[in-house]
């Protein structure tokens, strides 16, 4: 009889109380690092006794955590990287994210019993060089985010016992695998070694001095459409223009912001992870690190409602029904509008307007301990008695309404606001809130 392999949920730990949520909200396993090696220099608060707690944490919840060493190293990293493996051998890790041969090596020599996993950095993308990496030592790939469903299943079938991980939700990048040298050229900051500023996310605008030299029809046209010649005009809804050589139309989108056209949607698979684990994906993975505890927490609440559904016995009408909810919380996140990837054979879609989608909803707090209707809240966006909220808890959401504010001294308040520190009491209509539930605005 075949064994049945459990599927894992992986997500993203920028900092210690985010990857507190991410294991309390269903993750299986979270991924984190420190700044130097990480490929999340920035904002990322991860310092090596942060790494200690963490794993005793993770592996007191019975979870996983894998520690990211995955940027591409330059000589002068290495001393750095090997004490920084032989920090690792105090903290119990359960693997090692790595993109590049070198480290492999290091981590071989210093921590020869702990799994080693391949960046999607690597950007591998067939079965034949998954096949060299696992030869090498490598006992999980996560796949190139440009694999297709039928790549996914012809590297699985040729080489079986790799565990394969894939990105099924988060932010997507312009360039191969993450691959980017735009913020190491505009900005001096190089995203390969986990400082990326995202120019991709900039806005770009046509400007008055553009210089267009020659005088055929396709350059006549650009100038027209940029209007160079007067410059009369500084906003524009569209402009096409064409590229020289091949003569293939490009559509540009501008609003008075400029126009983003390097900017992807940002991809969503929850439709797909039966698909995928059929395909032999066992790891589903989450981008996120710099993202917020309440993105951490709504995003792995809903993957993890649709995978327990698939695993379990339910009816596929309850599974469907299952889907849609986690499928509405995700729209509920600011977001770029969502993509599927490369997943089903096609180029991601692009948001030529840059602007993030659902502003609808806004994370308020914190929930960190109650007693009868008194919570105690970690405050992020303004609170006022008679606000209507939703608490967002590890299962459902839960309608209440502020009806008192105290601050930190008991002293009764007109409001309530982040920024510096200090704890609130909030007086609800609801008892014996769960610790670790988050607060929302609507509208």
């Amino acid at each position: 009889m075949k064994k049945k392999i459990k599927v894992e949920l992986l997500a993203p730990a920028g900092s210690p109380e985010k990857l507190k949520y991410a294991i309390k909200y269903g993750a299986d396993a979270v991924y984190a690092g420190v700044p130097d090696v990480s490929m999340r220099a920035r904002v990322n608060t991860f310092t090596e006794k942060d790494l200690l707690e963490a794993a005793k944490f993770v592996h007191s919840e019975g979870k996983k955590i894998f520690v990211t060493l995955n940027i591409y190293a330059h000589n002068y990293h290495l001393a750095k990287i090997e004490a920084h493996l032989k920090f690792l051998k105090k903290v119990n890790v359960d693997a090692v994210i790595v993109a590049d041969p070198g480290v492999i090596m290091l981590v071989k020599k210093h921590l020869p019993k702990v799994a080693i996993h391949l960046s999607t950095q690597a950007n591998t993308t067939n079965w034949q060089a998954a096949k060299f990496w696992y030869d090498l030592g490598v006992t999980r790939i996560v796949l190139a985010r440009e694999v297709t469903l039928e790549d996914i299943a012809q590297i699985k079938k040729h080489v079986p016992k790799l565990e394969l991980e894939y990105f099924v939700h988060g932010a997507m990048c312009m360039s191969y695998s993450g691959r980017c040298i735009l913020s190491k050229w505009m900005s001096g900051k190089s995203a390969n070694l986990g400082d990326c500023t995202q120019p991709c996310r900039w806005a770009y605008r046509p400007t008055c001095n553009t210089q267009l030299t020659t005088n055929n029809n396709k350059t006549q046209k650009i100038r027209k459409a940029l209007s160079v010649d007067s410059c009369e005009s500084s906003v524009f809804k569209t402009m096409e223009v064409e590229e020289v050589q091949s003569g293939r139309p490009i559509l540009l989108e501008e609003d008075s912001h400029g126009t983003y056209f390097f900017n992807s949607k940002d991809l969503n698979l929850l439709s797909h992870l039966r698909e995928l684990r059929n395909a032999g994906v066992t790891s589903f993975k989450i981008e996120g690190r710099n993202k917020s505890v309440f993105y951490v927490a709504n995003v792995c609440r809903a993957y993890r409602s649709v995978l327990s559904a698939i695993e379990s016995k339910k009816t596929a009408l309850e599974a469907r029904k299952i889907e849609k909810w986690a499928s509405k919380e995700l729209d509920k996140l600011a977001n770029r509008g969502y993509t599927k990837g490369f997943l089903l054979g096609n180029e991601p879609e692009h948001g030529f307007e840059g602007q993030q989608a659902n502003g609808d909803f806004q994370f308020v707090g914190e929930i960190l301990a109650s007693s009868g209707a008194e919570i105690t809240a970690k405050i992020h966006n303004v609170v006022k008695p008679g606000d209507k909220l939703e608490i967002i808890d590890k299962e459902k959401n839960i309608a209440i309404k502020v009806l008192a504010i105290y601050n930190q001294d008991r002293e009764e308040v007109s409001s309530a606001h982040g920024g510096h520190g200090k704890l609130y009491f909030l007086k609800i209509n609801k008892k014996d809130v769960q610790p670790y539930s988050l607060l929302r605005k609507i509208g």
